[in-house]
Protein backbone atom coordinates (compact mmCIF):
# COMPACT_ATOMS: atom_id res chain seq x y z
CA UNK A 1 0.00 0.00 0.00
CA UNK A 2 1.46 3.08 -1.31
CA UNK A 3 2.37 5.67 1.73
CA UNK A 4 3.55 9.43 1.85
CA UNK A 5 5.94 10.78 3.82
CA UNK A 6 5.61 14.08 3.01
CA UNK A 7 3.93 16.84 0.45
CA UNK A 8 6.12 19.84 -1.18
CA UNK A 9 3.62 22.56 -0.74
CA UNK A 10 4.29 23.16 -4.69
CA UNK A 11 2.89 19.77 -5.37
CA UNK A 12 -0.03 19.99 -3.27
CA UNK A 13 -1.13 23.29 -4.65
CA UNK A 14 -0.56 21.79 -8.12
CA UNK A 15 -2.65 19.03 -7.15
CA UNK A 16 -5.55 20.53 -6.11
CA UNK A 17 -5.63 22.66 -9.46
CA UNK A 18 -2.96 24.84 -9.81
CA UNK A 19 -2.29 28.04 -7.86
CA UNK A 20 -5.29 29.93 -9.57
CA UNK A 21 -7.85 27.49 -8.20
CA UNK A 22 -6.24 27.82 -4.65
CA UNK A 23 -6.50 31.92 -5.17
CA UNK A 24 -10.29 31.17 -6.89
CA UNK A 25 -10.92 28.51 -3.33
CA UNK A 26 -9.70 31.73 -0.70
CA UNK A 27 -11.51 34.29 -2.39
CA UNK A 28 -14.59 32.04 -2.76
CA UNK A 29 -14.21 31.11 1.21
CA UNK A 30 -13.45 34.82 2.33
CA UNK A 31 -16.80 35.79 0.25
CA UNK A 32 -18.39 32.82 2.05
CA UNK A 33 -17.32 33.79 5.55
CA UNK A 34 -18.55 37.10 4.86
CA UNK A 35 -22.05 36.77 4.54
CA UNK A 36 -22.96 33.35 5.64
CA UNK A 37 -22.75 33.96 9.35
CA UNK A 38 -24.49 36.63 9.04
CA UNK A 39 -27.42 35.79 6.74
CA UNK A 40 -30.01 35.14 9.83
CA UNK A 41 -28.88 39.03 10.77
CA UNK A 42 -28.93 40.40 7.76
CA UNK A 43 -32.81 39.55 7.29
CA UNK A 44 -33.77 39.92 10.86
CA UNK A 45 -31.84 43.80 11.05
CA UNK A 46 -32.26 44.84 7.02
CA UNK A 47 -35.21 43.32 5.50
CA UNK A 48 -36.78 43.47 9.18
CA UNK A 49 -38.04 39.97 9.28
CA UNK A 50 -38.46 38.28 12.55
CA UNK A 51 -36.22 35.61 13.30
CA UNK A 52 -38.59 32.60 12.86
CA UNK A 53 -39.47 34.11 9.54
CA UNK A 54 -36.26 34.38 8.68
CA UNK A 55 -34.84 31.11 9.29
CA UNK A 56 -37.65 28.88 8.29
CA UNK A 57 -36.38 30.69 5.10
CA UNK A 58 -32.90 30.01 5.29
CA UNK A 59 -33.85 26.07 6.48
CA UNK A 60 -35.76 25.98 3.60
CA UNK A 61 -33.27 27.18 1.12
CA UNK A 62 -30.32 24.90 2.16
CA UNK A 63 -33.36 21.99 1.91
CA UNK A 64 -34.64 22.87 -1.17
CA UNK A 65 -30.97 23.70 -2.60
CA UNK A 66 -30.34 19.58 -2.63
CA UNK A 67 -32.49 19.03 -5.30
CA UNK A 68 -29.82 20.16 -8.06
CA UNK A 69 -27.90 17.92 -6.82
CA UNK A 70 -28.70 14.85 -9.26
CA UNK A 71 -28.52 17.50 -11.74
CA UNK A 72 -24.96 18.22 -10.72
CA UNK A 73 -23.86 14.69 -10.44
CA UNK A 74 -24.97 13.64 -13.93
CA UNK A 75 -23.46 17.20 -15.42
CA UNK A 76 -19.98 16.21 -13.94
CA UNK A 77 -20.28 12.64 -15.51
CA UNK A 78 -20.52 14.19 -18.76
CA UNK A 79 -16.58 15.20 -18.27
CA UNK A 80 -17.27 18.90 -17.11
CA UNK A 81 -14.66 19.92 -13.74
CA UNK A 82 -14.08 23.78 -13.76
CA UNK A 83 -17.58 24.61 -15.01
CA UNK A 84 -19.39 23.23 -12.64
CA UNK A 85 -17.30 24.76 -9.85
CA UNK A 86 -17.80 28.19 -11.42
CA UNK A 87 -21.35 27.93 -11.55
CA UNK A 88 -21.82 26.76 -8.16
CA UNK A 89 -19.87 30.33 -7.71
CA UNK A 90 -22.07 32.29 -9.76
CA UNK A 91 -25.42 31.11 -8.63
CA UNK A 92 -24.19 32.26 -5.56
CA UNK A 93 -23.79 35.48 -7.16
CA UNK A 94 -27.36 35.45 -8.12
CA UNK A 95 -28.32 34.73 -4.21
CA UNK A 96 -26.46 37.71 -3.11
CA UNK A 97 -27.90 40.24 -5.66
CA UNK A 98 -31.66 38.92 -4.62
CA UNK A 99 -30.18 39.63 -1.34
CA UNK A 100 -29.45 43.01 -1.89
CA UNK A 101 -32.54 44.02 -4.25
CA UNK A 102 -34.76 42.60 -1.56
CA UNK A 103 -36.99 45.44 -0.08
CA UNK A 104 -37.77 45.75 3.65
CA UNK A 105 -40.38 42.82 4.81
CA UNK A 106 -40.21 41.17 1.15
CA UNK A 107 -39.69 37.33 2.85
CA UNK A 108 -39.98 35.71 -0.88
CA UNK A 109 -37.46 37.86 -2.32
CA UNK A 110 -34.93 36.49 0.57
CA UNK A 111 -36.26 33.26 0.22
CA UNK A 112 -34.96 33.12 -3.47
CA UNK A 113 -31.60 34.09 -2.37
CA UNK A 114 -31.46 31.70 0.01
CA UNK A 115 -32.28 29.11 -2.59
CA UNK A 116 -29.68 30.28 -4.73
CA UNK A 117 -27.02 30.64 -2.16
CA UNK A 118 -28.03 26.83 -0.84
CA UNK A 119 -27.60 25.08 -4.68
CA UNK A 120 -24.00 27.09 -4.59
CA UNK A 121 -23.39 26.13 -1.23
CA UNK A 122 -24.70 22.47 -2.22
CA UNK A 123 -23.06 21.90 -5.26
CA UNK A 124 -19.77 23.35 -4.77
CA UNK A 125 -18.24 20.14 -2.61
CA UNK A 126 -18.98 17.68 -5.07
CA UNK A 127 -17.52 19.83 -8.21
CA UNK A 128 -14.64 20.54 -6.17
CA UNK A 129 -13.96 17.02 -5.14
CA UNK A 130 -14.66 15.87 -9.04
CA UNK A 131 -12.03 18.66 -10.48
CA UNK A 132 -9.51 17.27 -7.65
CA UNK A 133 -10.18 13.75 -8.53
CA UNK A 134 -9.46 14.55 -12.18
CA UNK A 135 -5.96 16.37 -11.55
CA UNK A 136 -4.47 13.97 -9.37
CA UNK A 137 -4.66 10.31 -8.17
CA UNK A 138 -4.49 7.95 -4.74
CA UNK A 139 -2.68 9.64 -2.01
CA UNK A 140 -1.77 12.71 -3.40
CA UNK A 141 -5.46 13.41 -4.09
CA UNK A 142 -6.57 12.81 -0.29
CA UNK A 143 -3.81 15.63 0.50
CA UNK A 144 -4.92 18.13 -1.96
CA UNK A 145 -8.58 17.65 -0.75
CA UNK A 146 -7.44 17.90 3.07
CA UNK A 147 -5.32 21.26 1.65
CA UNK A 148 -8.16 22.33 0.16
CA UNK A 149 -10.69 22.11 3.19
CA UNK A 150 -7.95 23.95 5.08
CA UNK A 151 -7.70 26.87 3.10
CA UNK A 152 -11.33 27.09 2.84
CA UNK A 153 -11.73 27.17 6.42
CA UNK A 154 -9.03 29.80 6.78
CA UNK A 155 -10.44 31.85 4.44
CA UNK A 156 -14.40 31.79 6.02
CA UNK A 157 -12.69 32.06 9.24
CA UNK A 158 -10.89 35.81 8.09
CA UNK A 159 -14.11 36.22 5.84
CA UNK A 160 -16.12 35.72 9.51
CA UNK A 161 -13.56 38.06 11.34
CA UNK A 162 -13.77 40.69 9.26
CA UNK A 163 -17.26 40.61 9.09
CA UNK A 164 -17.44 40.82 12.97
CA UNK A 165 -15.49 43.36 13.04
CA UNK A 166 -17.55 45.73 10.31
CA UNK A 167 -20.81 44.94 12.14
CA UNK A 168 -20.29 47.83 14.51
CA UNK A 169 -22.27 49.68 11.35
CA UNK A 170 -25.44 48.69 11.35
CA UNK A 171 -27.24 47.44 8.19
CA UNK A 172 -25.67 49.56 5.89
CA UNK A 173 -22.68 47.90 6.86
CA UNK A 174 -24.27 44.84 6.41
CA UNK A 175 -25.33 45.41 2.76
CA UNK A 176 -21.83 46.43 2.21
CA UNK A 177 -20.48 43.14 3.19
CA UNK A 178 -23.50 41.35 0.83
CA UNK A 179 -21.94 43.72 -1.99
CA UNK A 180 -18.33 42.43 -1.39
CA UNK A 181 -19.26 39.13 -1.09
CA UNK A 182 -21.22 39.26 -4.24
CA UNK A 183 -17.89 40.60 -6.05
CA UNK A 184 -15.79 37.50 -4.24
CA UNK A 185 -17.55 35.38 -5.66
CA UNK A 186 -17.62 36.73 -9.29
CA UNK A 187 -13.81 37.29 -8.70
CA UNK A 188 -13.97 33.20 -7.78
CA UNK A 189 -15.91 32.01 -10.86
CA UNK A 190 -13.51 33.80 -12.89
CA UNK A 191 -10.66 32.33 -11.49
CA UNK A 192 -12.20 28.67 -11.44
CA UNK A 193 -13.26 29.01 -14.88
CA UNK A 194 -10.11 30.07 -16.10
CA UNK A 195 -8.24 26.88 -15.96
CA UNK A 196 -9.80 24.54 -18.05
CA UNK A 197 -10.35 21.45 -16.13
CA UNK A 198 -12.87 18.54 -17.57
CA UNK A 199 -12.39 14.65 -17.63
CA UNK A 200 -10.73 13.28 -20.91
CA UNK A 201 -12.45 12.33 -23.41
CA UNK A 202 -10.59 8.85 -23.20
CA UNK A 203 -11.10 8.58 -20.25
CA UNK A 204 -14.64 8.99 -20.71
CA UNK A 205 -14.92 6.99 -23.66
CA UNK A 206 -13.17 3.43 -21.80
CA UNK A 207 -15.77 3.77 -19.16
CA UNK A 208 -18.61 3.88 -22.03
CA UNK A 209 -18.19 0.18 -21.67
CA UNK A 210 -18.38 -0.60 -17.74
CA UNK A 211 -22.68 0.99 -17.96
CA UNK A 212 -24.13 -2.46 -17.43
CA UNK A 213 -21.94 -2.00 -14.21
CA UNK A 214 -23.80 -1.43 -11.18
CA UNK A 215 -22.09 1.92 -9.20
CA UNK A 216 -21.49 1.07 -5.74
CA UNK A 217 -24.50 1.83 -3.79
CA UNK A 218 -22.32 2.70 -0.42
CA UNK A 219 -25.82 2.75 1.44
CA UNK A 220 -23.74 2.46 5.28
CA UNK A 221 -21.33 4.86 3.99
CA UNK A 222 -24.06 7.38 2.80
CA UNK A 223 -26.55 6.71 5.94
CA UNK A 224 -23.55 6.82 8.57
CA UNK A 225 -22.08 10.38 7.35
CA UNK A 226 -25.72 11.67 7.97
CA UNK A 227 -24.92 10.90 11.80
CA UNK A 228 -20.51 12.30 11.23
CA UNK A 229 -21.71 15.33 9.31
CA UNK A 230 -23.40 16.51 13.19
CA UNK A 231 -19.57 16.83 14.31
CA UNK A 232 -19.53 20.09 12.46
CA UNK A 233 -22.45 21.40 14.13
CA UNK A 234 -21.21 20.73 17.29
CA UNK A 235 -18.87 23.92 18.10
CA UNK A 236 -21.32 26.40 16.25
CA UNK A 237 -24.60 24.84 18.21
CA UNK A 238 -24.34 22.40 20.63
CA UNK A 239 -21.07 23.88 22.28
CA UNK A 240 -22.71 27.41 23.05
CA UNK A 241 -25.61 25.62 24.15
CA UNK A 242 -24.53 24.29 26.89
CA UNK A 243 -22.02 26.57 28.06
CA UNK A 244 -24.09 29.25 28.07
CA UNK A 245 -27.54 27.70 28.80
CA UNK A 246 -25.80 25.25 31.15
CA UNK A 247 -23.07 27.19 32.49
CA UNK A 248 -24.08 30.49 32.16
CA UNK A 249 -20.41 30.75 30.56
CA UNK A 250 -19.37 34.35 29.31
CA UNK A 251 -19.74 34.43 25.26
CA UNK A 252 -16.03 34.17 25.00
CA UNK A 253 -15.84 31.17 26.17
CA UNK A 254 -17.78 29.30 22.98
CA UNK A 255 -16.13 31.92 20.94
CA UNK A 256 -12.91 30.97 21.75
CA UNK A 257 -13.82 27.15 20.66
CA UNK A 258 -14.99 27.78 17.64
CA UNK A 259 -11.73 30.44 16.54
CA UNK A 260 -9.72 26.71 17.62
CA UNK A 261 -11.75 24.50 15.97
CA UNK A 262 -11.01 27.08 13.08
CA UNK A 263 -7.14 27.08 13.84
CA UNK A 264 -6.75 23.50 14.34
CA UNK A 265 -8.50 22.41 10.99
CA UNK A 266 -6.34 25.21 9.05
CA UNK A 267 -3.10 23.75 10.59
CA UNK A 268 -3.92 20.16 11.14
CA UNK A 269 -6.30 18.81 7.98
CA UNK A 270 -3.17 17.82 5.80
CA UNK A 271 -0.77 16.84 8.49
CA UNK A 272 -3.29 14.63 9.68
CA UNK A 273 -4.78 13.04 6.81
CA UNK A 274 -0.78 12.81 5.70
CA UNK A 275 0.20 10.51 8.95
CA UNK A 276 -2.59 8.40 8.92
CA UNK A 277 -2.46 7.58 4.70
CA UNK A 278 -0.51 4.46 5.73
CA UNK A 279 -3.96 2.74 6.87
CA UNK A 280 -7.33 2.22 4.53
CA UNK A 281 -9.40 5.36 4.17
CA UNK A 282 -12.49 3.24 5.27
CA UNK A 283 -10.57 2.28 8.46
CA UNK A 284 -9.74 6.18 9.27
CA UNK A 285 -13.27 7.08 8.46
CA UNK A 286 -14.25 4.44 11.28
CA UNK A 287 -11.77 5.78 13.66
CA UNK A 288 -12.92 9.18 13.54
CA UNK A 289 -16.52 7.79 14.34
CA UNK A 290 -14.77 6.37 17.70
CA UNK A 291 -12.80 9.77 18.65
CA UNK A 292 -15.99 11.47 18.01
CA UNK A 293 -17.98 9.25 20.29
CA UNK A 294 -15.16 9.93 22.86
CA UNK A 295 -15.72 13.57 22.52
CA UNK A 296 -18.99 13.13 23.27
CA UNK A 297 -18.75 11.02 26.51
CA UNK A 298 -16.30 13.75 27.11
CA UNK A 299 -18.70 16.64 27.06
CA UNK A 300 -21.15 14.04 29.07
CA UNK A 301 -18.70 14.12 31.58
CA UNK A 302 -17.95 17.47 31.85
CA UNK A 303 -21.48 18.52 32.06
CA UNK A 304 -21.25 17.23 35.59
CA UNK A 305 -18.68 19.61 36.77
CA UNK A 306 -19.69 23.02 38.05
CA UNK A 307 -19.81 26.66 36.55
CA UNK A 308 -16.14 26.81 37.44
CA UNK A 309 -14.44 23.55 36.29
CA UNK A 310 -17.08 23.30 33.14
CA UNK A 311 -16.15 25.34 30.63
CA UNK A 312 -12.40 24.79 30.43
CA UNK A 313 -13.80 21.05 30.52
CA UNK A 314 -15.95 21.19 27.42
CA UNK A 315 -13.45 23.57 25.60
CA UNK A 316 -10.35 20.27 26.45
CA UNK A 317 -12.64 18.16 25.29
CA UNK A 318 -13.75 20.09 22.05
CA UNK A 319 -10.13 19.81 20.70
CA UNK A 320 -10.68 15.77 20.40
CA UNK A 321 -14.16 16.43 18.91
CA UNK A 322 -12.42 18.65 16.70
CA UNK A 323 -9.54 16.19 16.08
CA UNK A 324 -12.05 13.41 14.92
CA UNK A 325 -13.84 16.11 12.54
CA UNK A 326 -10.23 16.10 10.59
CA UNK A 327 -9.82 12.68 10.53
CA UNK A 328 -13.65 12.74 9.52
CA UNK A 329 -12.89 14.98 6.62
CA UNK A 330 -9.69 13.91 5.70
CA UNK A 331 -10.64 10.21 4.87
CA UNK A 332 -15.13 10.84 3.92
CA UNK A 333 -14.66 11.93 0.62
CA UNK A 334 -11.53 10.48 -0.45
CA UNK A 335 -13.09 6.78 0.25
CA UNK A 336 -16.02 8.13 -2.01
CA UNK A 337 -13.63 8.84 -4.82
CA UNK A 338 -11.54 6.15 -4.16
CA UNK A 339 -14.74 3.24 -4.40
CA UNK A 340 -16.59 5.32 -7.40
CA UNK A 341 -15.87 4.17 -11.07
CA UNK A 342 -14.80 7.07 -13.21
CA UNK A 343 -17.86 6.94 -15.16
CA UNK A 344 -20.41 7.68 -12.31
CA UNK A 345 -18.00 9.62 -10.02
CA UNK A 346 -20.43 12.81 -10.64
CA UNK A 347 -23.28 10.92 -9.11
CA UNK A 348 -21.23 9.62 -6.40
CA UNK A 349 -20.41 12.74 -5.08
CA UNK A 350 -23.50 14.37 -5.63
CA UNK A 351 -25.26 11.42 -3.25
CA UNK A 352 -22.51 12.04 -0.84
CA UNK A 353 -23.15 15.47 -0.61
CA UNK A 354 -26.64 14.80 -0.36
CA UNK A 355 -26.36 13.03 2.75
CA UNK A 356 -24.29 15.83 3.84
CA UNK A 357 -26.44 18.33 3.47
CA UNK A 358 -29.27 16.21 4.67
CA UNK A 359 -27.26 15.48 8.24
CA UNK A 360 -26.42 19.38 7.94
CA UNK A 361 -30.00 20.46 7.57
CA UNK A 362 -31.64 18.07 10.62
CA UNK A 363 -28.78 18.64 12.93
CA UNK A 364 -29.48 21.80 14.53
CA UNK A 365 -33.43 20.49 14.88
CA UNK A 366 -32.05 17.06 16.52
CA UNK A 367 -28.83 18.75 18.52
CA UNK A 368 -31.66 21.39 20.08
CA UNK A 369 -34.07 18.37 20.33
CA UNK A 370 -31.94 16.23 22.44
CA UNK A 371 -30.39 19.26 24.74
CA UNK A 372 -33.85 20.03 25.69
CA UNK A 373 -33.87 16.64 26.97
CA UNK A 374 -31.01 17.06 29.19
CA UNK A 375 -27.36 16.15 28.59
CA UNK A 376 -27.58 12.24 28.42
CA UNK A 377 -29.80 12.70 25.98
CA UNK A 378 -27.76 15.05 23.65
CA UNK A 379 -24.57 13.53 24.24
CA UNK A 380 -25.17 9.89 24.77
CA UNK A 381 -27.40 9.98 21.69
CA UNK A 382 -24.85 11.55 19.80
CA UNK A 383 -22.25 9.14 20.94
CA UNK A 384 -24.48 6.26 20.88
CA UNK A 385 -25.69 6.92 16.63
CA UNK A 386 -22.18 8.06 15.75
CA UNK A 387 -20.81 4.40 17.19
CA UNK A 388 -23.45 2.63 14.86
CA UNK A 389 -22.47 4.51 11.91
CA UNK A 390 -18.82 4.25 12.87
CA UNK A 391 -19.49 0.31 13.02
CA UNK A 392 -21.58 0.13 9.80
CA UNK A 393 -18.71 1.86 7.56
CA UNK A 394 -15.97 -0.37 9.37
CA UNK A 395 -18.33 -3.29 7.99
CA UNK A 396 -19.69 -2.64 4.56
CA UNK A 397 -18.75 -4.53 1.87
CA UNK A 398 -17.10 -2.81 -1.06
CA UNK A 399 -19.13 -3.62 -4.05
CA UNK A 400 -19.83 -2.70 -7.75
CA UNK A 401 -16.47 -1.80 -8.61
CA UNK A 402 -13.93 -4.18 -10.59
CA UNK A 403 -11.16 -3.66 -7.91
CA UNK A 404 -9.48 -7.08 -6.72
CA UNK A 405 -8.91 -7.55 -3.15
CA UNK A 406 -4.92 -7.29 -4.00
CA UNK A 407 -5.62 -3.61 -5.98
CA UNK A 408 -8.06 -2.64 -3.58
CA UNK A 409 -5.35 -3.32 -0.68
CA UNK A 410 -3.12 -1.04 -3.35
CA UNK A 411 -5.78 1.88 -3.29
CA UNK A 412 -5.74 2.22 0.24
CA UNK A 413 -9.62 1.49 0.41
Amino acid sequence: MATITGIRPRALVRASGGPRYAVALLVDALGTGLLRPFLLLYGVTVLKLSAPVTGIAMTVGIVVGLVCMPAVGRWLDRGARSTVVAASMLVRVLGVVLLLAAPAGHVWLFAASALFLGIGNQAWPAAHAALVATVAHGRERDAALAGGRALRNAGLGVGALLATVCLAGGPTALRALAAVTALSYLAAAALAWSVHVQARPAEAASEKDQDDEPAPRMLALLTANVVYVFCLNVPEIAIPLILVTQFHASPMWPAAVFVANTVLVVTLQVPVTVLLSRFSRRAVLALSGVVLAASYLGFLAATSLGSGWGPPAVAAVSVVCTIGEIIYAGSATALVTALAPVHVLGRALARFQLSTGFGLAVSPVVITTLAARGPVALWGGLAAATLLSASAVATEKDQGTRLGGRRRARAGL
